[in-house]
């Protein structure tokens, strides 16, 4: 049997460094529990970046999983398959698009949804080849390709590996006026938001933004196309963050007073429950449309087993009500971490929307005091990760019951108390 220090060891010796991971090594993972390999368990609050916002090895996808594993994996799209007609029909109704794209990677979409942007400018909108143009916000993060990195204002996301790709207009987040000043721009193609930043701290816009971000994207005929890989599916308290704070009944009801369509949606993560790499474009027939045979594609998009799983994945969240959960405690975990704030010097901030939070430590980006934090909470039994330093991100998975919540917020307050000593 492997052992946490043979497993990192391990890594370290034979992997590239491009991760500074929490000194855990976890071998097995129930719901909202994750064990190492000497048996110790630990609460999952990071989710894989809310890749299992169904719970860790849930019994529905994995079966889903095993069943399309026994009889047809991948054809690749030279052919058709049984099951990709199938799934194309189920995610496009449940978020209530003519079509969808299968990719991947939460990456692979951001391209696939760049592309997608730019050919509808050359043939729809009209814009002069070459010259298209999208606008993207200032502290985003979509991944780490060459051309996403080309956005970026992160140095380790961008530094040393130029030259970058063209054609991206940056904005600040949240700020309508400048982004309506750059969409007077006549070669203006799309605009590209998160619609809560999540890698730059779970940074929450004003409640109008991303309304009238919308209409401001109709009024100078650009596309407005949302990255809801981490924010989608449930993550917080909505269908999609766009939705605002739709109170749907069941998985989301789209109600017009809430509900924003975006004319590009972008998801991946929790799209397969974390079982299996599942991505998604999806738009209105005058958008994807513009498409052909032979101008976009990928090996395992639309494969068999994929498609299998993301069918169980969001069948999951619908069943189980994932959305309205994630709502709930959502709203117990602030209110809880408000009133720790008030007795512990060490909290700045406490920000986020259903299971999507995070707790601002007082200190600067460069210190360590989160990352210590965060090892103390490891070493209580909590899992979690700073982001830009000085920032913790709480994400549990969505099939956390208000027991359990209670018990992480113990060992949270337990842990900063203690620290703060």
């Amino acid at each position: 049997m492997i052992t946490t220090d043979k497993a990192i060891s391990l890594e370290n010796r034979y992997g590239a460094h491009n991760y500074h991971p929490v000194p855990v090594v976890l071998e097995k993972g129930d719901g909202v529990h994750v064990w190492d390999p000497e048996g110790n368990r630990y609460f999952d609050f990071l989710s894989a970046y809310s890749a299992v916002n169904q719970g860790h090895c849930h019994p529905r996808i994995i079966n889903a999983l095993k069943e399309q594993a026994d009889t047809l994996t991948l054809t690749s799209r030279a052919f058709y398959n049984s099951v990709l007609g199938e799934y194309e029909k189920y995610i496009t109704e449940y978020f209530g698009f003519d079509k969808v794209l299968p990719m991947n990677t939460g990456a692979e979409a951001v391209e696939t949804a760049i592309k997608i942007c730019r050919k509808w400018a050359y043939e729809v909108k009209g814009i002069p080849e070459n010259r298209a143009k999208i606008i993207v916000c200032s502290n985003n993060f979509h991944g780490r390709t060459i051309t996403i990195i080309s956005f970026s204002n992160d140095p380790d996301a961008n530094q040393n590996f130029g030259p970058y790709t063209p054609g991206f207009e940056k904005v600040e987040y949240n700020n309508l006026s400048q982004l309506e000043n750059a969409l007077q721009d006549e070669d203006i193609a799309g605009f590209l938001v998160e619609p809560i930043q999540g890698e730059a701290g779970v940074m929450v816009p004003d409640d109008d933004y991303l309304k009238k971000a919308s209409k401001l994207c109709e009024k100078y005929n650009a596309l407005f196309i949302c990255d809801e890989i981490q924010t989608g599916i449930a993550r917080t308290g909505s269908l999609l963050a766009v939705c605002g704070d739709c109170t749907c009944k069941s998985h989301c009801e789209r109600q017009p007073e809430h509900y924003i369509k975006p004319d590009i949606l972008i998801l991946g993560k929790a799209l397969s429950g974390g079982v299996y790499p599942v991505s998604a474009v999806l738009a209105d027939n005058e958008i994807m449309d513009v498409i052909k045979p032979g101008q976009h594609g990928s090996t395992f998009g639309g494969n068999p087993l994929a498609s299998r799983v993301a069918i169980a994945a969001l069948e999951v969240v619908r069943d189980e009500h994932l959305a309205q959960n994630a709502r709930k405690l959502g709203e117990i975990f602030r209110s809880e971490m408000k009133n720790l704030q008030k007795e512990c010097n060490l909290i700045h901030n406490v920000r986020g929307k259903g299971l999507l939070n995070a707790v601002e430590i007082n200190d600067s980006p460069e210190s360590s005091t989160a990352w210590n934090l965060c090892v103390q909470l490891k070493n209580n039994g909590l899992l979690a990760k700073p982001t830009h330093g000085n920032i913790i991100r709480f994400a549990p998975p969505l099939v956390m019951t208000e027991e359990q919540l209670t018990e992480c917020i113990d060992i949270i307050k337990r842990t900063f108390l203690e620290f703060e000593r």
